[in-house]
C-alpha cells in the first residue's frame, strides 16, 4: 500500500500571492512573524506581501535573518526570535534557506529544546507539539522546500537535517511572478536542484505511480525550459513553467525521497560551503554514470524528455546517452561540471567521502547500492570531471 503526502493547501499560479489574504481571514490571523533574506527586502520582493499584511490590519514581526545554508546558530536565532515574539502564524518567504527556518522556528516554538537537539545524525528530542500555523513562499524554482517536512543545516564539514511531518506547511503559494528577479546563476542552480529532486524521486527505491507520474513531468517542464529561464529570464512563460516543475518535483521527492546525489552533496556544502543546487549540479551526472544500470528502465524513459533518438540502440546504450544528457544540461545553464573548479583539491576526496558515507538516510533509497568504495569514485571522476557512460 502506497502513501501520498501534502500540504493542506497549495496555490500555485501567476498572481496566487493575493490568497495570501484568504488565509489570513481563514485564521483570523492577527499577528505574523514574516522570515525573508535580506536582498528580498531591499529588492521590494516583499513589498506585495508586506501591503496584503497592512491591508489586513496585522501586526508584523519582519526578520531577515537568513543566509544560505544556514547554520545552527543562526537557526537558533529564529527560534528565540519567534518564541519572543510569539505570534500567531509565521511566514517564510525566500529561497530554501528560509522557508527551512520558518518551518523549524514554526515548530519548534511550541517544543522545548534547540536546533541541534532534533538533528537526524544526532537527536536527543522528539517533536511532541505541531507548532504554529505557518505559509511558505519561495521565490526561486528549485528547493521544493515548501511542500516537504525536511529543514537543512550546515555542520563543520557536512550537513544534517530536521525531518518531521510537523514541518510540513500548512499553506504554500508558488507564484512565479516572485522569481522574476532571480539572476542566470541562481536561476540555474535552484533549476538544477529542481530537476536533481525530480529525477532522484523517479529513481528511488521508494517510488510509487504517484511520484512518478509527478517527476516525469517534473522533469519534462524542467529541462523543456531552463536554458530559456536562465538566459532569457524575463521569459514568463519558462519562468511559470520552471515554477511548476519544481512544485511538482517537490511533491515527488518529499513522497519518494532522495537519494545519492542529495547525499554526497551535503559534505560539499557543509565543507566547502558550495550552494545546495550547485552541489547537487556538479554530482549530479557522476552520481547517474555510477547508478544507471539499476534503474535503467526508467533511464530509457528520461530519454524521451531529453528527444534523445531510440530506434536501433539498445536500453545501455539509451540509459548511457541519458547520463550524458545529464553533463550537457548542467553544462548549457553555465554551472561548473567539475569539482577542481571550486577549488577542491584531490586530497579533500577521502575527507567528503567519510561525510557522504555518513548519509544513510539518503543513500538507502538509491536504485544501486553506495558503498565507500563506490562513493570515492564518485567523487574522484567528479573530481575530474570524467564519464565512464
Amino acid at each position: 500500500m502506497d502513501q501520498f503526502v501534502s500540504p493542506k493547501k497549495i496555490y500555485h499560479g501567476e498572481g496566487s500571492l493575493g490568497r495570501l489574504a484568504d488565509i489570513l481571514k481563514e485564521l483570523n490571523t492577527h499577528s505574523v512573524f514574516l522570515l525573508t533574506d535580506p536582498i528580498l527586502k531591499d529588492l521590494g520582493v516583499i513589498q506585495p506581501i508586506m501591503k496584503i499584511l497592512e491591508e489586513q490590519h496585522i501586526e508584523v514581526y519582519l526578520s531577515t535573518n537568513v543566509v544560505p545554508e544556514p547554520s545552527i546558530i543562526v537557526g537558533n536565532q529564529v527560534v528565540a526570535a519567534v518564541r519572543k515574539y510569539k505570534p500567531e502564524l509565521v511566514i517564510g518567504i525566500g529561497g530554501g534557506s528560509a522557508l527551512d527556518l520558518a518551518k523549524v522556528a514554526a515548530v519548534l516554538e511550541e517544543n522545548d529544546g534547540l536546533v541541534e537537539d532534533y538533528l537526524n545524525l544526532s537527536a536527543s528530542k522528539k517533536i511532541m507539539n505541531k507548532g504554529l500555523p505557518k505559509v511558505l513562499i519561495p521565490t526561486t524554482a528549485g528547493t521544493g522546500a515548501e511542500v516537504t517536512d525536511i529543514a537543512v543545516f550546515s555542520l563543520a564539514d557536512t550537513k544534517d537535517v530536521i525531518t518531521h511531518e510537523y514541518l510540513l506547511t500548512d499553506y504554500a503559494i508558488v507564484d512565479s511572478t516572485l522569481t522574476y528577479t532571480l539572476p542566470p546563476r541562481v536561476t540555474a542552480a535552484s533549476g538544477i536542484d529542481a530537476f536533481t529532486h525530480a529525477i532522484e524521486a523517479y529513481t528511488s527505491i521508494n517510488a510509487t505511480p504517484l511520484t512518478d507520474t509527478l517527476a516525469l513531468e517534473a522533469m519534462r517542464r524542467i529541462a523543456g525550459n531552463i536554458r530559456s529561464a536562465v538566459w532569457n529570464g524575463q521569459d514568463k512563460v519558462a519562468r511559470e513553467q520552471m515554477a511548476l516543475g519544481s512544485l511538482l518535483a517537490g511533491l515527488s521527492f518529499y513522497n519518494a525521497g532522495v537519494a545519492g546525489v542529495h547525499g554526497l552533496a551535503y559534505p560539499l556544502g557543509g565543507l566547502f560551503k558550495l550552494p545546495h543546487g550547485e552541489s547537487n549540479a556538479v554530482l549530479l551526472p557522476y552520481v547517474y554514470d555510477y547508478i544507471w544500470p539499476a534503474c535503467m528502465d526508467k533511464m530509457v524513459l528520461v530519454a524521451k524528455i531529453f528527444n534523445i533518438p531510440t530506434n536501433g540502440k539498445s536500453d545501455r546504450e539509451i540509459a548511457r546517452n541519458v547520463v550524458n544528457s545529464l553533463l550537457d544540461l548542467v553544462q548549457d545553464v553555465g554551472l561548473p561540471t567539475n569539482l577542481a573548479a571550486y577549488n577542491i583539491h584531490r586530497d579533500d576526496l577521502g575527507h567528503l567521502a567519510v561525510n557522504g558515507y555518513k548519509q544513510k538516510r539518503l543513500l538507502n533509497r538509491s536504485p544501486k547500492p553506495l558503498t565507500m568504495e563506490s562513493i570515492e569514485q564518485i567523487y574522484l571522476h567528479a573530481f575530474e570531471g570524467i564519464l565512464t557512460s
